[in-house]
């Protein structure tokens, strides 16, 4: 029972409700559960707002640029690391494609693109990007959630979770769904946020990556092998993603001061990116998982 783990930290809904909401530790998992967890048809009301930027486009404040900005920079390494992939079929899901960015890149670098995301509003920018470039629909595939891949029976050689994963209800279900989407060579990438980082410590109940509760689940590097391993997936290596402890502390710092510090957001992102080369704890990993 939730009730009966301990209690790690208490964080509020900075982005939408203003509610409260506990992290309980799960010692087994080594891993974050957000308490109480909404119900799945009040969650998406917990997304409707301007200010949760992975579903829109917005370039309206500094935030939002910085944010765009950044994200082009690092959508550039993505491509690049599934390129580097030995592939045949170049056939990719990405699992909350939000407003379908990495789509686009990945389709205008060869691949053959696919991807689920569950906010309406969302998907509908990443169908006219994709569309835009490919002149078809027929082209790409498009869907609300993962069953539509399952029921039709599809593989992937690679399938994408950028910063989904601490989203999903179930994981462990999730996971196994995953698993027989994913060909037997292909590759799962899964981007979380490490709660073990610098910067997670540092502003404690404020560090925005808690995200509550929208994130239900808050990993650790040994969480998400427990959690992998239990499906005989394993964890072949694991990558930073070193610009994310800078925009994170950013909106940390909003949250904790009412105002943005820039300069001790860049103090605190830079010092936990440094204090991560020596035992890894980054803001966020990158995992590339495949089958046992």
């Amino acid at each position: 029972m939730e009730s009966e783990k301990p209690k790690y930290l208490t964080c509020k809904d900075h982005t939408v409700s203003q509610e409260n909401f506990d992290l309980l530790y799960d010692k087994d998992l080594d891993m974050l559960i957000t308490s109480p967890q909404p119900q799945p048809d009040q969650l998406g009301s917990y997304y409707e707002s301007e200010a949760y930027i992975s579903h829109t486009d917005s370039k309206s404040s500094f935030t939002d640029k910085l944010y765009q900005w950044v994200k082009n920079y690092t959508l550039k390494q993505k491509v690049k690391l599934i390129n580097s992939f030995k592939t045949k079929d170049k056939e990719l899901l990405d699992m909350g494609c939000g407003t379908g960015d990495f789509l686009k890149v990945c389709q205008q670098s060869g691949w053959k693109v696919n991807g689920a995301e569950p906010n309406k509003k969302a998907r509908q920018l990443a169908f006219k990007k994709l569309q835009r470039i490919s002149g078809s629909q027929n082209a790409f595939n498009l869907k609300k959630d993962i069953q539509f891949y399952l029921k039709k029976g599809f593989s992937f050689d690679v399938i994408s979770m950028w910063h989904v994963l601490e989203h999903v209800p179930n994981p462990e279900a999730y996971i196994s769904d995953l698993k027989k989407l994913l060909k037997p060579e292909g590759v799962l990438i899964i981007a979380v946020p490490n709660y073990k980082s610098y910067d997670a410590k540092y502003y404690k109940e404020f560090w925005a990556a808690y995200d509550v509760p929208r994130h239900l689940w808050h990993f650790s590097q040994q969480s998400v092998g427990l959690l992998f391993s239990k499906q005989k997936m394993k964890v072949v290596k694991t990558l930073p993603m070193k610009f994310d402890s800078f925009y994170v502390s950013m909106l940390s710092e909003k949250y904790k001061n009412q105002k943005g510090n820039l300069l001790s957001a860049f103090k605190t992102g830079l010092i936990s990116n440094l204090k991560a080369e020596k035992d890894f704890e980054y803001s966020s990993l990158i995992y590339l998982i495949k089958h046992r």
